[in-house]
């Protein structure tokens, strides 16, 4: 068991160890990271690398040349090479790249503009503002999801997300020269919630926020470095005299001070996990610990540091390590001399394959401690890169469990998942080389996703299957790069190859992306056929809708039964067609019809019911709406001309003899009416017939209310009656008296 000891690799500071582990010897030939401006993601994420050196920059210039940028793995595999051709970056050139913590390159240009880039090159674009259009940007630094950037005049913008990039302006500084140095506090890690930024001016250090700027007034500069801890707890900071000093992120404490006899500024200063700090001269680094201790590594020329929330990834020319702390499972596993459980379970599993009775007499030496030795030994496993040491460490945990009554077995078989899903990432194939720590950050779901947008899509399947991950989003990842690189293969053969990878996991797929994809390449014939596989029609509608495919989509909206889909592709249709295409549309579909028309009455909508009633040929309720609109007219020929269309309306219907005679009746009292208020100089409009009879008897004009009783043909009976009542109303008794006994009227 000696040779499995990883304590030769051990190199003490302080009261603990520190560790260098090869991850990888990079599969990239001929690179050489001083001559590259470098970008490397944290959690195991890409590397990105241009060319910088002076004579590349000069020739490309010269020539207008297009420049390279490639995207490598961790394992220095080629993931992609991106042509930086020169109208996406004319004028300027790129001053500064990161990765942002949904792995999207962002590079900023210095004639002001920011791209947003994934490893295949698709790319969006913004600008900062007048400013950095103007004079250009001089730096950009990484913000949780957004980013800070210092133009060229050292006015600073925040861009708060990149997902929806509102670059807004912070308070001025008042510099008159760039800062010696400077950093951006996540808003993760701010009372504010905000991205706080650190100002290394002249000697002392300026805090920017969003609504001011204060000196912090720390003394020993002028600073020339400075570094954030992965947990924002803590603040690095170079003085030009060559010491770093470690201070609380509140500005309280100065909690360490060490002093490297070196007063050159570091090319790179980074934190190795929240535990130290790493300084990168040219040939050699140096970590230096909480306590003044420090360690040298000799190194062959510029590396790159990667801080990760554990520890710290070094990039050479040829190789990629990682430095961190010996985890604490670890450290007491293999700590020489170490008493703890989980060293004596793991002596006692060795005893056991050596067959040895001692391995009895350590398993009872720590009987009461076994739980904890099982949990260490797992941990430590779950620590290790080393597969061999994995194995023997799961090996003496599943042993150890065995004496364990009633030991709950999720743990180990939920660790024992963990660690083959990270053994298939860190494959040099793939190339995400992230530890325990890492993963348990980043969540499975996320790593699956990095997965994705890797077109690392079986083993991404693989892990959703192993972990019971639902694997539709990988699917639909898959489909899309599928269809976008359609061009050796018909579509009828992806379509079959697309369905029946889908339905094979046995959850339902949704195909509105895929569907979207292909419309976008040209493939609407495809793009229709993968919408006729998508189970909510909800989803179907609105693309069909952008396809152009309006019947269809008026189709899928009626088969679903919601009404107020139908409602929203209805008026969609209507909004974009004219008024016959509409109703052609239309045709054949009952229930629409019934819609529209429901719609048309609800809202008010006149001309919409004509148009609909019109197409269908229902010329009674076209006539119905026509004489509803004549009632609305305040002009008397119009609302004569309106009744005459629909009385027109009504006699080409032998059903409708009597409502057409209404309205000639009507036709003719309002032509009386309106004779009788030019003759009298009264209102007689929209009475009835007999209120025009009745008011022209009580006005005195007996002559008229004859003509009008003859015209509308009035009965006798019915007019004497109100002739009797218009007389009683003027009082006139004697009149009364004659028109009782002529007419012979019968009171009750």
């Amino acid at each position: 068991m000696n040779l499995l000891s990883p304590t030769p690799d051990w190199t003490p500071l302080h009261n603990r160890f520190y560790c260098k582990a090869d991850l990888y010897s990079l599969l990239w030939r001929d690179i050489d990271l001083s001559k590259h401006l470098v970008a490397a993601a944290s959690l195991g994420g890409p590397v990105a690398l241009i060319r910088n050196d002076a004579k590349s920059l000069a020739l490309s210039t010269s020539l207008g040349a297009k420049q390279t940028l490639y995207v490598y793995s961790s394992s220095g595999k080629l993931i992609n090479n991106i042509q930086v051709s020169a109208h996406l970056y004319h004028p300027g050139r790129i001053v500064r790249m990161f990765w942002s913590s949904s792995e999207q390159l962002v590079c900023a240009v210095d004639a002001g503009t920011i791209r947003v880039l994934d490893c295949w090159g698709d790319a969006i674009s913004f600008s900062l503002g007048s400013d950095t259009r103007d004079f250009g940007i001089l730096d950009v630094v990484v913000s949780g999801k957004g980013l800070v950037a210092m133009a060229g005049n050292f006015r600073l913008y925040v861009v708060d997300s990149l997902a929806e990039p509102r670059p807004r302006l912070l308070p001025d500084a008042g510099l008159s020269a760039q800062p010696h140095a400077w950093a951006v506090m996540s808003p993760l890690h701010t009372s504010s919630q905000q991205p706080e930024v650190l100002l290394a001016v002249k000697s002392t250090l300026l805090l920017i926020d969003g609504l001011s700027v204060q000196d912090l007034r720390i003394p020993g500069g002028p600073f020339t470095s400075i570094a954030i801890s992965p947990n924002g707890k803590f603040i690095a900071l170079f003085t030009s005299s060559g010491r770093v000093l470690v201070v609380s992120s509140d500005f309280q404490k100065q909690l360490a001070e060490f002093n490297t006899g070196n007063t050159q500024t570091p090319i790179q200063m980074a934190w190795c996990g929240n535990d130290s700090v790493t300084l990168h001269w040219e040939d050699f680094l140096l970590v230096v610990g909480p306590f003044g201790d420090c360690i040298r590594y000799a190194f062959d020329g510029i590396v790159t540091l990667i801080s990760e929330l554990d520890g710290l990834r070094i990039l050479t020319n040829d190789r990629c390590q990682f430095l961190q702390k010996v985890p604490a499972a670890t450290e007491d596993v293999f700590k020489i001399g170490s008493t703890a459980p989980g060293a004596i379970l793991f002596d006692a599993f060795d005893h056991f394959g050596r067959k040895s009775p001692r391995a009895d007499e350590n398993i009872r030496s720590i009987t009461q401690d076994l739980p904890t030795a099982v949990d260490t030994c797992l941990e430590a496993a779950a620590n290790e890169f080393n597969s061999t040491r994995q194995k023997a460490l799961l090996r003496a945990a599943s042993f150890g469990k065995c004496f364990i009554e009633g030991y709950n077995t999720v743990k180990f078989t939920t660790m024992c998942e963990t660690i083959r899903v990270l053994n298939a990432v860190r494959r040099f194939e793939v190339g995400i080389p992230l530890s325990f720590a890492q993963y348990c950050q980043m969540t499975p779901e996320v790593l699956v996703g990095r997965l994705t947008q890797r077109c690392q899509h079986s083993l991404a399947l693989n892990v959703c299957t192993y972990l019971k991950m639902n694997p539709s989003r990988i699917l639909v990842h898959w489909a899309c790069t599928k269809v976008k690189n359609i061009a050796g293969s018909s579509t009828e053969t992806l379509l079959q190859e697309i369905t029946a990878k889908c339905s094979s996991i046995g959850i339902p797929v949704s195909y509105i992306q895929i569907a979207k994809t292909a419309y976008q390449h040209g493939h609407t014939k495809l793009a229709a056929q993968l919408l006729d596989h998508e189970p909510i029609a909800a989803h179907q509608v609105p693309l069909l809708l952008s396809m152009d495919q309006d019947a269809q989509a008026l189709d899928r909206a009626l088969a679903s039964g919601d009404t107020d889909l139908v409602y929203a592709c209805l008026l969609h249709v209507k909004r974009k067609h004219p008024m016959a295409e509409f109703f052609r549309i239309l045709k054949g579909k009952e229930v629409a019809l019934t819609l529209v028309e429901v719609y048309a009455r609800g809202v008010g909508d006149v001309q919409l019911l004509k148009d609909f009633y019109y197409q269908d040929d229902r010329k009674s309720e076209m006539a119905g709406v026509l004489l509803v609109e004549s009632f609305e007219l305040s002009q008397l020929q119009s609302r004569i001309n309106k009744l005459r269309d629909a009385q027109r309306l009504y006699q080409e219907s032998k059903d409708h003899v009597f409502e057409a005679k209404a309205l000639e009746d009507q036709i003719k009292l309002l032509q009386l009416q309106a004779t009788l208020e030019r003759e009298t100089g009264q209102t007689f409009l929209d009475l009835s017939v007999s209120d025009t009879l009745y008011k022209c008897i009580v006005l005195g004009h007996a002559n008229r209310a004859t003509k009008v009783k003859t015209d509308m043909k009035v009965p006798e009976r019915r007019y004497s009656w109100l002739k009797a009542k218009a007389i009683v109303e003027q009082r006139n008794w004697d009149a009364l008296d004659t028109v009782s006994f002529s007419s012979r009227l019968v009171y009750s």
